[in-house]
């Protein structure tokens, strides 16, 4: 979503870099720049110049002119203030007796059914009991949809379709508090603007059962529009936090930006793909990182831990870093990666030049790459795959035409296997048991 303002942003820094020192006239040359890429990103404009405000404020003072390194201290300046902007990590409120309940808000197709069944799935992995409760009888798949959705991450979902949605939710909420239910979801009825109906019966179920969060699901793909739904949600009901969906998307992404300083409303959440699991807490510190070019490592780490199986994990690091592993264990791990999700996601992550590739590759290339690689290890023996030393001219070719490739595609496979075996040899050489105790 903040590829084009990253990219503008990160030829800024480049050229701050090029100066031993930075004059005041330096400063507001980079901060003009910043204020064109940060509007057309489509950042609310009094959040624009606030921030350009403090920004020059600490720039062209002390904190700079002493520095060793100028350019890098305005970058930090830059990197702080953004935090400063988007806001102070705000935890859900799981307090009080049980069941604590989260009703979500917001306008049809915003993605909220979706983010009901994410943030239940989220919530049971910390240990919660959670129950989603169908408040939507208006839209004909909203129910089939949650029920789909609940069935696919193991938490039931408590519908009636006789009755209203402020009755339905205290029926579920009566039936929780018997069973133990510790969390209740409520996906409420969405409409395609803001009117009096869809807010009475927010107000009406929030009478019937106490309410720990009420979230406003947005989408981060309408710009400065998701502004005014907040604004009048905000003023209709006491919305107490955010879930920003469709994160992974290619807007332009200043919603996110500037919704928590002109609505004053906190960002709990962020969707960033379709998947169940696709569903990340609101960090300011890693969005700021990652919106300037920084990569987001401890969200990678978060990613990798919650879909790697650890010992497995461990077992497969000790067989990578002696060279000794064979392409069974290179599949696997190929598998593992497909699992924390897109590739360019992955990469987009990682600091840097890495970071930076991701713009340049297509998303189609990287997974029929991925589907290729699968293919023509599927159309090997287990003991071709257990030593590939043994795949001579002959087999080569059967494998080839089993998996729908070329010979020279599995030549190529071969021979990138062979160069990851020599890296993490040499890994071991210089240290590499060392580095992999330190992340296991």
């Amino acid at each position: 979503m903040f590829e084009t303002l990253a990219e503008r942003l990160n030829i800024v820094f480049k050229n701050l870099r090029r100066r031993g020192k930075l004059s005041p006239e330096d400063v507001d040359a980079s901060l003009r720049e910043v204020r064109l890429a940060l509007l057309e990103a489509d950042v609310h404009y009094s959040v624009v110049k606030t921030f350009l405000a403090r920004v020059r404020e600490r720039a062209v003072g002390y904190e700079v002119s002493q520095a060793l390194n100028p350019a890098q201290q305005v970058i930090k300046i830059v990197h702080e203030e953004l935090i400063a902007t988007l806001g102070e990590t705000s935890r859900l409120n799981l307090s009080g007796p049980r069941p604590r309940v989260i009703m979500l808000v917001g306008l049809q197709g915003s993605g909220k059914t979706t983010a009901a069944a994410k943030l239940a799935r989220l919530l049971r992995s910390q240990g919660e009991r959670a129950l989603l409760v169908a408040a939507d009888p208006y839209r004909p798949a909203a129910v089939k949809q949650l029920q789909t959705l609940g069935e696919k991450i193991g938490v039931d979902v408590y519908t009636q379709s006789d009755r209203r949605p402020p009755e339905l939710v205290w029926d579920a909420y009566q039936l929780a508090q018997k069973g133990g239910v510790s969390v209740i979801i409520i996906d409420t009825a969405g409409r395609s603007q803001l009117d009096n109906e869809l807010m009475t019966e927010l107000l009406e179920i929030s009478r019937k059962v106490p309410i720990n969060e009420t979230l406003l699901v947005v989408d981060a793909m309408i710009g400065q529009e998701a502004l005014r739904v907040a604004e009048g949600f905000r003023e209709a009901v006491a919305l107490t936090g955010l879930i920003m969906t469709k994160m992974d998307g290619d807007a332009r992404g200043g919603a996110a930006i500037s919704i928590r300083s002109v609505t004053g409303v906190p960002i709990k959440f962020l969707g960033v793909g379709e998947g169940v699991e696709a569903l990340e807490v609101y960090d300011p510190q890693r969005l700021a990182s990652r919106i300037l070019g920084m990569g987001d490592m401890i969200g990678l780490i978060e990613r990798a831990e919650a879909m790697f199986d650890q010992k497995q994990a461990q077992a497969q690091a000790e067989k990578m870093l002696t060279g000794q592993f064979s392409l069974v264990e290179f599949a696997e791990q190929l598998k593992q990666m497909r699992r924390m999700g897109p590739f360019q996601q992955i990469l987009e992550m990682l600091p840097g030049s890495m970071g930076q590739m991701a713009r340049t590759i297509s998303p189609q290339d990287v997974e029929k790459q991925f589907k290729k690689t699968e293919a023509i290890i599927n159309s090997m023996t287990m003991e071709e795959r257990r030593d590939p030393d043994i795949l001579n001219a002959s087999r080569r070719r059967r494998i080839a035409s089993g998996s729908g490739t070329e010979v020279q595609d599995v030549n190529r496979l071969i021979k990138q296997f062979r160069d990851v075996q020599k890296m993490f040899k040499q890994m071991q050489k210089t240290g590499g048991r060392n580095m992999m105790r330190f992340f296991s």
